[in-house]
């Protein structure tokens, strides 16, 4: 009774063992049928394909989860596919729309420019450009925040007493050594 009920358990592991293989295969041949890229490449940012496309929009510098999702909803173009069933044109739809995005100014990252007092999107060079002109001018005119960047500090409030050692100078506990004490006795007059 025991053997018995131990071959049927082998022969039930097979068994699963067999299907897995054949999903497998079916799920290959599926793919063979399809165009299939694992890297997208979308505005100088390389997507891998197997990510949805609200998702992998993220991955480039400047595009929130928000900003995609209003970018999928006004280029009409389904989250939960996959990166890799873009097509070319669709790719270009959406590097366009990303550069000029028609959404409400809530979604851009860059409302009322101080040089021009428009409101952009910027995304990847242009975005680091922007932040590293914006830091170089609190540091020109000696603000809270352009000093604490200067100094290699936390800007936003943190405490320094425990964190923030290894970056700048740090603010909290230092403790001075003692000098040993000398005796005079040990001393020629």
């Amino acid at each position: 009774m025991a053997e018995d009920k131990q071959k049927d358990k082998q022969k039930d592991k097979q068994e699963k063992k067999s299907d897995v293989k054949d999903k497998r295969e079916k799920h290959r041949e599926e793919l063979k049928g399809e165009r299939f890229t694992s890297i997208t490449r979308i505005l100088s940012t390389d997507i891998p394909g197997h990510k949805n496309i609200c998702y992998g929009l993220t991955r480039i510098k400047g595009v929130s989860y928000s900003f995609a999702n209003a970018a999928c909803e006004m280029l009409k173009i389904d989250r939960k596919r996959k990166i890799s069933s873009l097509s070319e044109e669709e790719v270009k739809n959406i590097s366009e729309f990303i550069k000029n995005p028609n959404v409400p100014s809530f979604l851009l990252n860059r409302r009322k420019d101080l040089e021009t007092g428009l409101d952009r999107h910027n995304t990847s060079v242009d975005l680091e450009i922007s932040t590293e002109g914006d830091i170089k001018r609190l540091k020109k005119i000696r603000s809270y925040r352009g000093l604490r960047h200067a100094l290699g500090l936390p800007t936003r409030g943190q405490r320094t007493k425990a964190h923030f050692r290894k970056v700048g100078k740090a603010i909290g506990v230092i403790k001075t050594k003692q000098k040993p004490a000398t005796s005079e006795k040990g001393k020629k007059k």
